[in-house]
């Protein structure tokens, strides 16, 4: 077997990053295995218009290489579109364009692999590498491809995740093959044509995802019933203030890092605004449509509750000898309980991240916390000899830098210089104006302050 420097497992956003970042480099042989035929991002949510949360600079390359042959500019530049989207004036990509770069950044990359699914990782004591098995299914069956690796990066993203009480609905709605379908947001786009047939749709969570669903149903509101769910005290937009916007900075990566897991998970919780809220023009339109739609008198049959939990849920016969299904809100200020009924769910509950089962043959190498999650290092390794790295694995860990697609490029910085000893894209350490600690502090118990707070240049 080739021994590759680094073996990517999973090929999103961040680790194709990686592959752009890691292309010119001499010194890094690396392949990059996912189990999809080819890229593609969100396709149950490419709903037409959208756009994504982050500046066009927020692309794979940009942050850590403004040279590179692989930004957004150059995509742009490639395809003609350059002086429209100048035109355009708005910062922001469309999804669908979002998309689309990436496929043409996956289009030039040799160090892709597509349709590899991978099954284990195993760590070989005789060579000290790690050897990673792929499954690979064609006309000639099903056979297995071994790829050794001196580094291993996961970038097999996150999960789409129902809550109990609409994962036991769901499993009901498929096994009945119901007509009104319950889903996942990430499915929304399949579903569409189904879910605007059930004759009640209700959507339950909060965010962009949600808040996308919403407005595009909005529209058709009146052929049936939409409602909308979440239990967030309001319909929040996402904080978007520059000193807020410092909290996706090296810095307070350091802080957050720095504090006990308790309350990382603490603050984490109380942080949800600032990368899961809707955007503030979608809130505004979402209101003006609802607007526009009753200022004649037309009526419009929607609701719109906060504060209000979804805590159980059934399917039930309807009228039509389908099934309807009725879900149990709680209200969370008033403590009061309802019963709603629907013929149709979109849930945007969001997504979780685990320990891929095909570490469990290196399970015992692995740094994992007493919740049984990954517990990185401050450079993102997740295994005792540092060679296993997280990407996009780590929020519980490094707060709401591990999502964002504009500090991807900065952690595949400080990724690939653990893998070749040296800086291939220097490091910004220092982007913040502001200090998320107390240098010099002592705690009340008199301790010594934490060097991670007083010292925001030090990269752990």
């Amino acid at each position: 077997m080739t021994t590759y420097d680094v073996v990517g497992i999973g090929i999103g956003p961040f680790n194709l990053g990686l592959a752009a970042l890691a292309d010119p480099l001499e010194d890094v042989h690396a392949v990059f295995l996912d189990q999809a035929e080819g890229f593609c991002w969100h396709p149950g949510m490419m709903i037409e218009g959208a756009t994504i949360q982050v500046p066009f600079l927020a692309d794979l390359v940009t942050m850590a290489d403004p040279t590179s042959p692989y930004s957004f500019l150059a995509f742009l530049k490639d395809v003609g579109r350059l002086y429209p989207f100048y035109v355009r004036e708005s910062f922001y990509p469309l999804r669908a364009e979002y998309d689309e770069y990436c496929r043409w950044v996956a289009a030039r990359l040799d160090s892709l692999r597509w349709g590899r699914r991978v099954v284990a990782v195993e760590h070989d004591a005789a060579s000290d590498t790690y050897v990673v098995t792929a499954e690979v299914s064609d006309d000639g069956g099903t056979r297995h491809e071994q790829y050794r690796a001196r580094h291993v990066v996961l970038g097999v993203g996150t999960s789409p995740r129902l809550p109990t009480p609409l994962a036991e609905l769901a499993t009901t709605a498929a096994a009945a093959d119901a007509s009104g379908p319950v889903i996942h947001t990430a499915d929304y786009l399949p579903h569409r044509d189904a879910l605007r047939a059930s004759g009640a749709v209700t959507v339950v969570g909060s965010g962009q995802s949600a808040a996308e669903v919403y407005r595009d149903l909005l529209e058709d509101a009146g052929e049936y019933r939409l409602d909308w769910v979440t239990r967030s005290p309001r319909f929040f937009p996402m904080e978007y203030t520059k000193l807020t916007l410092e909290m996706t900075s090296p810095e307070y990566t350091d802080h957050f890092h720095g504090l006990p897991t308790e309350l990382r998970d603490l603050v984490g919780r109380e942080q949800r605004n600032l990368y899961k809220g809707i955007s503030g023009d979608l809130v505004d339109d979402i209101h003006d449509t609802l607007y526009r739609r009753t200022a004649l008198g037309r009526e419009v049959p929607t609701t719109l509750l906060s504060d209000t939990e979804v805590v159980a849920a059934r399917a039930e016969p309807a009228d039509d000898g389908g099934l309807q299904y009725v879900l149990t809100l709680r209200h969370g200020q008033l403590g009061t309980t309802a019963e709603h009924r629907t013929r149709a769910v979109v849930a945007a509950t969001g997504y979780a991240s685990g320990v891929p089962g095909f570490l469990d043959p290196v399970r015992g190498r692995l740094r994992l916390d007493g919740r049984g999650r990954f517990d990185p290092t401050r450079d993102y390794s997740v295994s005792a000899d540092a060679r296993v790295h997280t990407l996009n694995g780590e929020e519980h860990s490094h707060g709401v830098t591990a999502p964002d697609l504009g500090f991807g490029p900065w952690r595949n910085a400080v990724v690939l210089a653990k893998i070749t000893g040296r800086e291939p894209y220097p490091i910004e350490r220092r982007t913040a104006f502001q200090q998320f600690g107390l240098p010099g502090g002592v705690p009340d118990g008199g301790a010594p302050a934490s060097t991670v707070a007083a010292d925001p240049e030090v990269v752990r």
